[in-house]
């Protein structure tokens, strides 16, 4: 079985709500979880460790639960392959808000789990996003993208981690006429991934990177609990399997 521990906020919401499924479509029994906190940045994480706060949500298999946890709490109830981390949206394009917090973390991390400890690359807003932190980026999506793919890299191959570059793959989904702006968007709020296809493209690239699934292969097909009635487009299915194999290299 492979364990996925994701502690994160929204946008691990986002990549872990069709992770389970996918896996379970390749063959592949799992157990994903994800500690939420809206908006929580890695300073905040790193707060929490040290007060063994129970603040998270506890998100199993792409569900929320009542239960609150802590970091620790969980990490002692039971063992993990994978953990995975990444910052706060409005400042990933920002290197210095990740220290020291990130360099704390991944150490305290080796201490308390053999888990491979893996980077998320999160995602730029989008273009014309009411988000109060997009003016840090002068409102220019490709700008905040160029910044926090730049940030992410640095911190990957300082702390020589494996990296899912699920914000590479959204840039490329938006150049794609399916979600160009006019016909619609790859985010539902300006900066959250879309129920339907934002968060099967995330969770898509996670499942190649940490268990080597071939999206093209790959036989899952969303189903937005939200958006009752709405059923996905083959063609733009096709097409995100495409950019997702083409970009993550497991």
């Amino acid at each position: 079985m492979l364990k996925v521990l994701t502690i994160g906020n929204s946008f691990g919401t986002d990549c872990n709500h069709y992770l389970h499924g996918i896996l379970k479509a390749a063959g592949i029994e799992s157990r994903t979880i994800n500690l939420y906190i809206g908006g929580c940045s890695l300073e905040r994480h790193w707060a929490n460790v040290e007060k063994n706060a129970r603040e998270y949500q506890y998100q199993l298999n792409g569900q929320a639960t009542e239960r609150a946890v802590s970091i620790e709490q969980v990490l002692q109830e039971e063992t993990f392959d994978v953990v995975v981390l990444h910052q706060v949206s409005g400042e990933s394009g920002w290197e210095m808000t990740f220290e020291p917090f990130l360099g704390r973390l991944i150490g305290w991390l080796k201490e308390k789990t053999g888990a491979r400890i893996v980077m998320n690359e999160t995602w730029a807003y989008e273009p014309g996003s009411p988000h109060e932190h997009f003016l840090r980026y002068n409102r220019d999506s490709a700008e905040m993208f160029s910044k926090l793919k730049a940030a992410y890299e640095h911190k990957a191959e300082e702390y020589q981690l494996p990296l899912i570059r699920t914000g590479e793959v959204v840039q490329k989904l938006r150049a794609l006429p399916y979600f160009d702006g006019t016909n619609g968007v790859i985010t539902r709020d300006g900066f959250h991934l879309s129920f339907l296809y934002g968060r099967y493209a995330a969770a898509l690239c996670w499942a190649r990177k940490l268990a080597g699934v071939n999206a093209l292969e790959n036989p899952f097909v969303p189903v937005a609990d939200f958006l009752p009635g709405e059923k996905a487009n083959p063609e733009i299915i096709s097409c995100i399997k495409a950019i997702v194999n083409k970009v993550i290299i497991p």
